[in-house]
């Protein structure tokens, strides 16, 4: 949600601007980094029937869209080797390639063999050779674990293809809307619907553990807050006070939830014990606090303020005490959110009108602006730390786009037929 000053405690109820009906997602490369390593993915090998998915395809396409990696097109590969022996280095060599993949995938009843290579094709040395078995429902999964394996061993980081995100879209129903809470993987495909509400849904937060996910729901035309469990469906409902129950955080440790309510006033920070139901009041005053973030060590916690006048983000002991200003450049900086080693701050930054996507390093204090949009907002962490998920609006329509951290490659997750907000990344 975009906080505009002074009208935070309005936009935490109005601000669900036009969302339309979410179909799948379709990826669409939109900035590709000239540095990128060149990697062929072959084609996989097929034996028996393996169903509609190409895994060679989905490994391409999660390299390729991570900003690290250029993949070779199908249709200029010389050759198309699915055993180890019969790879021909100069082939790739040729073609300028640093790295290959070749594959084979080998129906087994109801389960799939699968195995694959890589090799460095400067000096032909086989740096990783691999063995799994998944079901007919798991091949995406499989083809994001394959991803993930490549991706750290080419790069020394831990992959995030094979994780997921949540966000919020709605439909137009009668003279209303239908608003959906999702839940899909990492790339946009199998979405699937958790909650619906003809009211607005909003402020999706994931548990630590991703078992559960906390969020702010208008369903009795006033804001609670719901924590529901994936596994079952089940939700339960933590916040309901008079006025603003919204921007729920869970701690480190899932056993506490940083939420801003106006019960007593101004919006302010509060601390929500969720075993016993008890409140620490974290902020007071007559300024607008809200949208809090936890530290990844649970020390500190970020908010949104405008104390200082204009929205801004500050940092306060966990524990209590005084807050400090973390951000002076710009008229806007808001919905600070962690990178999981805590080293990075993702934040929507405004300046003259357009809001963008910037990342801080927490060390230095020096701000990055990674995007070039007019309206982007509601950034959220790759589990690696490698990219920011955040929701963009171009051309009246919204998008969940995609920027590496050093603002190389974005992507966009685009919906055939409306928009999206409000997207949460897995832990």
């Amino acid at each position: 949600m975009m906080l505009i000053p002074r009208i935070l405690v309005v936009g935490l109820l109005a601000s669900i601007l036009s969302v339309a009906q979410a179909a799948g997602l379709t990826i669409e490369i939109t900035k590709g980094s000239q540095t990128a390593v060149p990697i062929a993915i072959v084609p996989f090998g097929q034996q028996g029937a393996v169903g509609n998915v190409k895994l060679s395809d989905v490994v391409s396409a999660d390299l390729g869209g991570s900003g690290f990696f250029k993949t070779l097109s199908e249709d200029d590969m010389l050759t198309k080797p699915t055993e180890p022996e019969r790879v021909n280095f100069k082939d790739w060599q040729v073609l300028g390639q640093d790295y290959v993949v070749i594959g084979q995938v080998v129906g087994n009843g109801g389960s799939f063999n699968i195995q694959f290579h890589l090799f460095n094709v400067h000096n032909g040395q086989l740096l990783m050779g691999y063995r799994l078995t998944a079901g007919a429902n798991e091949l995406r999964r499989a083809a994001h674990h394959i991803s993930d394996l490549i991706y750290e061993k080419l790069t020394g980081r831990k992959g995030a293809f094979n994780t997921r995100i949540a966000y919020v879209t709605s439909v137009a129903r009668g003279n209303g809307k239908q608003y959906m809470l999702q839940v899909a993987d990492a790339d946009g495909y199998n979405p699937r619907t958790i909650a619906e509400s003809p009211e607005p849904i909003m402020a999706p937060a994931w548990s630590p553990d991703g078992s559960k996910i906390a969020y702010v729901s208008f369903h009795t035309k006033r804001s609670e807050i719901f924590i529901q469990t994936l596994a079952t469906g089940q939700r339960e409902s933590v916040s309901s006070y008079p006025g603003i129950n919204g921007a729920p955080a869970f701690s480190p440790d899932g056993s506490r939830l940083a939420i801003t309510l106006s019960k007593d006033g101004s919006p302010d920070i509060y601390v929500l014990n969720l075993s016993g139901r008890s409140l620490t009041r974290m902020t007071s005053g007559l300024s607008i606090d809200t949208e809090p973030t936890w530290s990844p060590d649970g020390s500190s916690i970020v908010f949104t303020s405008d104390q200082g006048g204009k929205p801004q983000l500050y940092i306060m002991p966990a524990s209590g005490g005084k807050a400090s200003r973390l951000t002076f450049q710009g008229d806007y900086n808001a919905r600070g959110r962690f990178s999981a080693d805590g080293r990075s701050l993702a934040m929507v930054t405004g300046s003259g009108g357009d809001y963008r996507i910037a990342v801080m390093d927490m060390a230095s204090r020096t701000v990055n602006v990674l995007t070039e949009g007019r309206l982007d907002e509601s950034p959220s962490f790759a589990p690696n730390g490698s990219m920011v998920l955040f929701a963009a609006t171009r051309g009246g329509k919204s998008a969940l786009s995609v920027v590496s951290t050093d603002g190389a490659m974005q992507q966009k997750l685009a919906f055939e037929n409306g928009g999206v907000r409000e997207p949460a990344w897995a832990p």
